[in-house]
């Protein structure tokens, strides 16, 4: 598969601050890419150079071979950027909103029109296309963004934390609808989220602190080597405790439970039977991508 994105030695200074940190880094045309990292990491400023709302210091950014600092207006005219923040306005109708934003790319009436439709029909909001944006609700108006980033047919979508704030079933909805989007148009998600459920489906992750990339690799890859698999027990009485210590097992005491790391989730069949005469249940939980990022950074995300 052909890389959509190459990102090379990239680097941005703020005066004598370096955000970014000569970073390198390839996106395959058509996948799922997350870009994850924690307050003041250098992500953000990383996305605003790829958008061609900054201006590297040094480096080189690519995108469908264009290139930022020369082609802009080509990029601009091949990504779509839905914000963490509305920037659509409150007073129009959804469809005021995308006739305004389809403007821009000079389109003719006929056209504009066509696009409108389309893109009201991937995000599932036709029926609300008369309806005054500062009206919707949460998870409406986010499909109203990501149709407001679909108006002109883009190559790559980037998303800035799209579901923050959503419940549960909104965030369902939402993602169903963008995983639709990429499958439908051969889309590319460039993606950066402060839920790493979210992040666990990408195809491939970045996580960038201090400027750098930490690491990289798909989520199993970074699960097997950054997240423990865990067996819980719930003790009868002490004494597990005391057989632990004595066979020589590593555990942790958290609460009214047992924990023990595993090298291995089968590990957890043969432990459970050695002691099951001392325990009222227990559970085997795998690493998580939580875990991931908390021992790359040292932070939780959230």
């Amino acid at each position: 598969m052909e890389n959509i994105i190459e990102v090379q030695g990239l680097r941005k200074n703020h005066g004598e601050i370096e955000a970014v940190k000569g970073i390198d880094f390839e996106v395959e045309s058509g996948s799922f890419f997350a870009f994850l990292g924690p307050n003041g990491a250098g992500k953000s400023t990383t996305i605003e150079m790829m958008c061609t709302f900054l201006t590297p210091s040094f480096g080189e950014i690519l995108i469908d071979d264009y290139k930022v600092g020369k082609d802009n207006q080509k990029i601009r005219e091949i990504i779509g950027v839905v914000f963490q923040n509305n920037v659509l306005d409150d007073f129009l109708t959804i469809e005021e909103n995308l006739r305004l934003r389809g403007g821009l790319y000079e389109k003719n009436k006929e056209e504009l029109q066509e696009l409108i439709q389309e893109a009201m029909e991937i995000t599932n909001i036709t029926d609300l296309k008369d309806r005054p944006y500062g009206e919707l609700s949460g998870g409406q108006r986010r499909r109203a963004d990501l149709a407001r980033g679909l108006i002109h047919r883009p190559k790559v979508l980037f998303l800035d934390e799209p579901t923050t704030g959503l419940d549960p079933q909104t965030r369902q909805q939402v993602w169903k609808t963008i995983k639709r989007m990429q499958k439908e148009n051969n889309l590319t998600i460039f993606l950066t989220t402060h839920y790493m459920d979210e992040a666990a489906q990408a195809d491939k992750i970045i996580i960038i602190d201090h400027g750098e990339i930490q690491e990289e690799g798909t989520p199993s890859q970074l699960k097997e080597k950054y997240a423990k698999n865990k067996l819980v027990l719930t003790p009868k009485d002490e004494k597990l405790s005391k057989k632990l210590k004595a066979d020589g097992i590593s555990f942790e005491i958290m609460g009214d439970s047992v924990t023990i790391y595993l090298e291995s989730t089968l590990d957890a069949v043969g432990l459970s039977k050695k002691y099951v005469k001392n325990i009222e249940s227990y559970e085997v939980l795998k690493g998580s991508m939580d875990d991931v990022f908390l021992n790359i950074t040292g932070k939780e995300l959230r």
